[in-house]
């Protein structure tokens, strides 16, 4: 009861502020029904937290709570793989809010509730029981260390910085680290004193994690018997063959070969060129370019645009007849279109030794994955793509010299305001020359060209807002402190030129962060559950005006859950309690904070027990190429932004390409033109084409082609992603038990949608196969069947059954054919629970999200800045959008302050995600029908 309270009032405060609308005077037998339910559901108690993991939640209610919260539609799906709140009411657009008996909006709101319950179920279980470390910290997360419990664990030595790093003698040496004075004012280049008690967490060349067992990975190389059960000897690098994959799971179909020519367009780029691609009615290519952006600050297995030295092949060599793995003949593989003279270096490994085991109880653990690979890149949310993450690659960097404070623009066209270009003496690769100039400048594109621009004005102009203040009351109190002296206040008129850029680079930062949260999620996930769980996570349930509740809530967390070593509350409770205050700030209002102390400084963060990097199955889950189109819809601003101009293919903006292509076109006119553009659905058969045959120089191979499709299967390969289904039953969702299972239910059965999909199931049938199953064969360990039974080969059928090699598919094959996804989703449930559980770690650990969010470090102007969505206070949006009074969105405020010009096209956007040339509509509606003002819009011409 004392749990169930608990979660009650820190999700149910979600509501306290909205007003009760008046009853409704329609009873309905379904309503009816459905309160009956909440009672015996309220009379039965909580579920409880799963202790071990095949007894995990797998986002499945009991039947009372299904009908409770979205009537018979809810209980109607029960029996499928996927999850239940989706079915909610109020979970939907407006044909999901059943009218109250009581209240009219009643049932919307239980439903939401209720699927705000079940993804924090989710996450509490996904922090339990998917947290697997590869630096050597993982025997002790197990067994735990001092009489402290493994998840409460907060320092590691394998987050030591090492005696070659140039900071050993700075944070203690031999000694015990501490990261103290200038290491903790500010991001560092390399991400090392984030955390300041494990200095290298997070840092450049710091290995990736891993969010499945260890067991689980590698499944073609396992020894484990369970893999061999699960997949026989069906696996390899190249089986089933990727280009095979690629062409007949992934290639676009077209209607006009010659007007696309295989994602090429068509020459001087004319209006009638044409690409066909199934389209997200919700989502724009800005938002596709914007995910780039991000993971280029994220991550890397590349070390400069290159992997390995070795070459390998990439496929083209069978395919399944009849079942049978066949070679390909010439004539195949020129009818498939697949090349098999292509060649690709492999990947780096940092270690592939054996790795040591222990034993736990009566179990026989690894102390990592059968092979590791290094993140090249900081882990943290930091800009790095802009500002650098090693000393190499912060050589590209090119601050004004007129104002060291200032990244350098140039003046374009009679313009200031763009990119300079790389110079002769720049530490580049080859294929990197003619481009702008950016830190992390590997596969350069038009898109983040435009975003590289438009967050470098922005750390310009939080500096001209800085010397504004400092011109206005030069002795006034900046805000910022130095650790050598942290009571003494320093004036505007003495922040440094070099102090002011790194204040400007953590509010750059954190506002990529925000707009990340609060505005490209919630348009990836376009619905009422998903608005309110990424705001939370920002802002918390109580909002930004939570006032003294919140700061009762932060001081639970971080002064008690925070320091405990008690697991349970070091863990599930500190998230739980986390979802009042929010996790951005967490320990940021602590009383007496003092900037010299860990304690302080580390105060807000959390990281579970296992040093915080991105998990291989991260990576894995932003192969998200569908969303490109092969061709973008080039438009003016300054003449007609109704009208297409010209059809540009996006490889004609590749690299070099788009230095040319934003001279002459100008930043406005590409902010135009990416944010009107629909982008492509994340399904099955939608790969741009340009991808499949794009020519890379750099590449050591007869073809100098590749396809980057089968390259992403490839890559998963390599770094041992578990196939689809263990994937799923590792991560705490249902399995799938055959092709079928990927049809929507809720179609019906004569729908031509119905009809496609099953004949992708039946594609995907023939390119993976199917096998006579051994009902010996228990095939894994991470959950059970519901009635407590080993999940075996034959998967409920009876022994020697022909059953699908549904184990066998590809994690990406996989979520992009789950075509069942909760309203308003562009990606896949398998893909989204990945993010519940990562989305929350990379803020609960950046002490600069958290603890360290003050302005000590941001400056005063920085924390109003963030908080605010930039200088002057809060600006609120015009109406109600989705029924929220919300404030302007970050990132519809950056592009006014960077990009003007765009001001009357942004005076209709709420999100600057959603196609700005689109209606928004009533709650959650995903219509693609023009907004007043874009109905001459051509690309309301077709479907």
């Amino acid at each position: 009861m004392k749990r169930l309270l608990y979660i009650f009032t820190c999700l149910g405060l979600l509501s306290m502020s909205v007003p009760v609308q008046a009853a409704s005077e329609k009873e309905t037998k379904e309503e009816k029904d459905a309160l009956k339910a909440c009672a015996q559901m309220v009379l039965s108690g909580l579920r409880k937290v799963a202790d071990v993991r095949d007894a995990r939640f797998l986002g499945k209610v009991q039947e009372d709570t299904a009908l409770c919260r979205g009537g018979q539609k809810a209980l109607q799906f029960r029996n499928t793989p996927w999850v239940d709140w989706s079915n909610y009411w109020g979970t939907g657009d407006m044909s999901t809010r059943l009218p109250g008996l009581i209240f009219k909006d009643a049932p919307g709101k239980r439903g939401v509730r209720g699927a705000l319950m079940d993804l924090e179920f989710q996450r509490i279980e996904l922090i339990k029981f998917n947290l697997f470390e590869n630096s050597g910290t993982y025997k002790e997360y197990v067994l735990g260390r001092d009489g402290v419990g493994g998840p409460a664990l907060k320092r590691w030595d394998a987050m030591r910085l090492p005696a070659s790093s140039p900071f050993f003698a700075a944070v203690g040496g031999e000694g015990q680290q501490v990261c103290k004075g200038d290491l903790t004012r500010a991001r560092t280049l390399t991400g090392i004193c984030n955390d300041v008690v494990n200095p290298a967490m997070g840092s450049a060349g710091q290995l990736f994690a891993r969010n499945v067992e260890f067991e689980a990975t590698f499944p073609d190389l396992s020894s484990d018997q369970l893999a061999r059960n699960r997949h026989g000897d069906r696996l390899g690098l190249l089986k089933p063959d990727p280009q095979v994959i690629s062409r007949k799971l992934f290639t676009r179909p077209q209607s006009n070969p010659d007007a696309c020519r295989e994602g090429f367009g068509m020459p001087g780029m004319p209006v009638d060129a044409n690409c066909d691609y199934k389209k997200a009615p919700f989502f724009n290519v800005l938002a596709a370019y914007w995910i780039q952006f991000m993971t280029h600050d994220w991550f890397s297995h590349m070390d400069e645009g290159h992997n390995a030295q070795e070459y390998m092949k990439v496929g083209c060599e069978s395919q399944k007849v009849n079942g049978v793995e066949t070679p390909l003949t010439e004539e195949d593989a020129k009818r498939l279109g697949c090349r098999p003279d292509d060649r690709v270096d492999k990947g780096f490994v940092a270690n592939d030794a054996a790795p040591e085991k222990f034993t736990s109880g009566s179990r026989e653990y690894m102390t990592r994955a059968p092979k590791v690979m290094a993140n090249n890149n900081t882990a943290w949310w930091d800009a790095s793509q802009i500002y650098g993450y090693d000393e190499r690659s912060q050589k590209r960097v090119k601050r004004d010299p007129a104002d060291r404070a200032k990244l350098l623009l140039v003046t374009n066209r009679g313009k200031p305001g763009y990119l300079p270009v790389f110079d002769a003496n720049d530490p580049i690769s080859p294929q990197w020359t003619g481009q702008e100039t950016a830190a992390f400048p590997d596969n350069w594109t038009i898109g983040l060209s435009f975003l590289h621009t438009v967050f470098t004005r922005e750390h310009n102009a939080f500096v001209d807002e800085f010397r504004k203040l400092a011109a206005k009351k030069p002795n006034d109190d900046s805000g910022l402190r130095n650790p050598a002296d942290p009571k003494k206040k320093i004036a505007y008129k003495d922040v440094t030129p070099d102090e002011l850029f790194e204040c400007a680079r953590l509010v750059v930062a954190a506002e990529i962060a925000k707009i990340h949260t609060t505005e490209w999620t919630p348009q990836l996930l376009y619905d009422e559950p998903l608005y309110a769980a990424m705001n939370a996570n920002w802002n918390g349930l109580l909002g930004s005006g939570g006032g003294d509740v919140s700061k009762v809530l932060n001081d639970i967390v971080t002064k008690n859950f925070g320091k405990s070593d008690d697991v349970k509350k070091a863990t599930s409770w500190y998230s739980v309690f986390a979802s009042g205050p929010g996790i951005f700030g967490l320990g940021s209002k602590v009383r007496g904070y003092d900037m010299t102390k860990p304690e302080f400084l580390n105060g807000g963060v959390n990281h579970f027990g296992s040093p915080f990097n991105f998990p291989e199955e991260f990576v894995t889950v932003y192969r998200l190429h569908p969303l490109l189109p092969d061709l973008i819809e080039y438009r003016e601003l300054d003449k007609d932004p109704n009208k297409i101009a010209s059809k540009i293919p996006i490889i004609e903006t590749f690299e070099a390409k788009a230095t040319p292509m934003m001279d002459e076109r100008g930043a406005a006119n590409w902010g135009l033109s990416l944010g009107r553009q629909r982008l492509g659905l994340l399904t099955l058969q939608n790969h741009p084409q340009f991808l499949q045959n794009i020519t890379l120089s750099r590449l050591d191979s007869p073809t100098k082609k590749l396809d980057l499709a089968a390259l992403d299967l490839i890559r998963d390969r390599e770094h041992g992603v578990p196939r689809f289904n263990e994937f799923r039953r590792q991560y705490g969702l249902r399995q799938l038990t055959s092709f079928d299972d990927f049809a929507d239910a809720h179609l019906p059965a004569d729908s031509p949608e119905k009809a496609e999909q099953l004949k992708m199931t039946a594609l995907l049938r023939e390119v993976y196969g199917q096998h006579v199953c051994d009902a010996s064969k228990v095939i894994t360990d991470a959950q059970k069947n519901e009635d407590g039974t080993p999940i075996n080969d034959c998967l409920g059928k009876p022994n020697g059954t022909t059953v699908d090699n549904i184990e066998d598919v590809d994690t990406v094959v996989g979520w992009l054919a789950e075509y069942t996804r909760p309203h308003g989703y562009a990606i896949s449930e398998t893909q989204f629970v990945v993010f519940i559980l990562n989305a929350s770690r990379r803020l609960f650990s950046d002490r600069f999200f958290t603890s360290s969010f003050r302005p000590e470090f941001y400056t005063t102007l920085g924390v109003e800045w963030v908080n605010h969505n930039g200088p002057g206070g809060e600006v609120m949006e015009k109406g109600e959008p989705n029924g929220h009074k919300q404030p302007v969105s970050p990132f519809k405020r950056v592009l006014l302050r960077t990009v003007p010009e765009l001001a009357p096209e942004l005076s209709n956007v709420v999100n600057v995600f959603d196609p700005w040339n689109r209606d928004r509509g009533s709650y959650y509606t995903l219509e693609w029908k023009p907004r007043p003002g874009a109905e001459q819009d051509p690309a309301f011409s077709k479907p």
